[in-house]
């Protein structure tokens, strides 16, 4: 029998340091429902303590998920530990996860505490989790450049305080595997009572390495793997989930463990990431990319047509590539709008939603002639879906392009209620449509990314456009979809700016990292 691999993601909390990657309440819900049905051991869905906004949505997290066990992080004080205790009460399954740094150079700089005030810290921190939950992991921050005499010590303490689950985090992407996987056979060996808990990594992509390196600690005893959907996270990134999981699995002749996820599940997890976040996903990905399964090749191609497993190691169809198109039309009904809905995975909350989605569900369908789970996808995560939210809200626009002139554009927008139209000139057709709705709103944001993509393939294909903008060191995503390019990018600023006024996103959440 193979050993349980627990998945351990943390794209709700640590991918979420990317910059402009921070998500609202609702966004961080819908993920984790995602998370739940790819049926993830432990979703880490926030910082509690970070701010009142984190600390409801891991809150709302642990109300909602009830299959998989709901973490918060905190580091090793009083105040961040009963905050991660108090926000997964509602949870069916709790965990906190703290953590203190370890390495010399962390100790000295940037915690000024001595080795033994730090080995102090952490088992007091372990005691005030035990009365909130049994399920406590604790992690020493920097262990990849920590010394290993001081980690077997610290690791040996907390152990008897109660920890469960013990985590080393390559923090900064320093180590190589075959040093990774020898200082994680080192700790189990050395460390008193290392079968008694669960032994984890989370590998940080700095070197391009945190796979390989998550990997080679599997092989070397570990059992948990820290990770996050796509690789998202701050600076290069973390342990990419799908990677993890379609290593493990491919390779089983190689590694002794398996793991529980669905793995059908892992490319709808990806793109609904990729949509709340604005982080788009690279063709050439690795499981999720679009080329993840393309042969331009004649050579590959010839090979493929003969026999699948020359050239793929993998089916397509494993990790949830499908070509599912929704076949319904203009006559049809709200049930089986809604049944394809829950289909791939999307809930709705209300009546009043389900009316605003079908409407504009019908509106699509009269301008492309099949519709696909991707569209889908693209029309529900539409802020206007929820118009109470909606202080902005496009009416018209029209927009004027030639060859020699200046492209010009002019919009007519609801504010709260009442119309205000404007015009200006760009440099582009986008560029003036952005200008005219500055005219009218003078939000006094900076755009720091926008982003086009085509959401399915073919020329009546929606544009997905992505708006990042930053105010008063605020920073969010707003996306649009349309058939039309000029109109899903109007509708992306317009996304931006409602979340702007309706501050629903929270301070960028602190650095701290385990």
């Amino acid at each position: 029998m193979k050993d349980r691999l627990v998945i351990f993601d943390t794209t709700l909390r640590d991918g979420e340091q990317s910059p402009g990657a921070a998500m609202t309440r609702e966004e961080k819900v819908r993920i984790a429902r995602q998370l739940e049905k790819m049926r993830v051991d432990v979703i880490e869905a926030g910082f509690a303590a970070a701010s009142n906004g984190d600390f409801e949505a891991v809150r709302a997290v642990a109300e909602a998920v009830r299959e998989s066990t709901v973490c918060s992080l905190a580091r090793a004080n009083e105040n961040d530990v009963r905050r991660a205790g108090e926000s997964i009460k509602p949870a069916a399954r709790g965990r906190i996860h703290t953590f203190i740094a370890t390495s010399p150079i962390h100790m000295e700089k940037k915690l000024r505490m001595t080795p033994d005030q730090v080995v102090a810290q952490a088992v007091k921190a372990i005691g005030w989790a035990s009365e909130y939950t049994a399920d406590i992991e604790f992690s020493a921050e920097d262990a990849g450049r920590s010394e290993v005499d001081f980690l077997c010590r610290i690791f040996d303490e907390v152990i008897r305080a109660g920890a469960k689950t013990i985590n080393v985090p390559d923090t900064v992407g320093y180590n190589t595997p075959e040093q990774f996987a020898r200082l994680i056979s080192t700790l189990i060996e050395r460390v008193p009572n290392s079968d008694k808990v669960v032994w984890s990594v989370h590998c940080h992509n700095d070197l391009g390495l945190a796979v390989a390196n998550s990997l080679a600690a599997v092989v070397a005893g570990a059992r948990q793997v820290e990770c996050t959907v796509n690789g998202l996270g701050e600076r290069a990134g973390n342990a990419s989930m799908e990677e993890v999981v379609m290593a493990v699995r491919t390779r089983a002749d190689l590694f002794p463990v398996t793991t529980n996820i669905d793995t059908t599940q892992i490319v709808p997890a990806s793109k609904l990431v990729s949509q709340i976040t604005g982080y788009p996903v690279q063709p050439n990905k690795a499981i999720v990319g679009a080329n993840a399964f393309a042969h331009e090749s004649g050579i590959h191609q010839d090979g493929v047509l003969k026999h699948r497993e020359t050239y793929e190691i993998m089916r397509a169809e494993d990790v949830g590539w499908t070509a599912n198109r929704l076949t319904l039309g203009k006559l049809s009904g709200r049930n089986a709008f809604r049944s394809r809905l829950q289909d791939i995975g999307i809930t709705i909350e209300s009546e009043e939603q389900l009316n605003i989605a079908f409407a504009r569900f019908k509106e699509l369908a009269d301008k492309k002639q099949e519709i696909f789970d991707e569209d889908l996808h693209a029309l529900m995560s539409d802020e206007g879906v929820t118009p109470e939210r909606e202080f902005y809200k496009l009416v018209a626009s029209s927009v004027r392009s030639e060859t020699g002139e200046v492209p010009h554009a002019g919009i007519t927008l609801s504010v709260d209620g009442a119309e205000r139209k404007a015009q200006a000139n760009g440099s582009g057709p986008v560029d003036a449509i952005f200008k005219a709705i500055e005219d009218i709103v003078s939000s006094k944001s900076e755009l720091l990314l926008y982003s086009v993509n085509a959401i399915t393939s073919g020329t009546d294909a929606q544009g997905e456009v992505t708006v990042r903008l930053a105010r008063d060191e605020r920073v969010v995503n707003g996306q649009g979809a349309d058939t039309d390019i000029i109109v899903a990018s109007a509708k992306a600023y317009i996304n931006a700016l409602n979340k702007l006024h309706a501050n629903t996103v929270r301070v960028d959440p602190q650095g701290e990292d385990a």
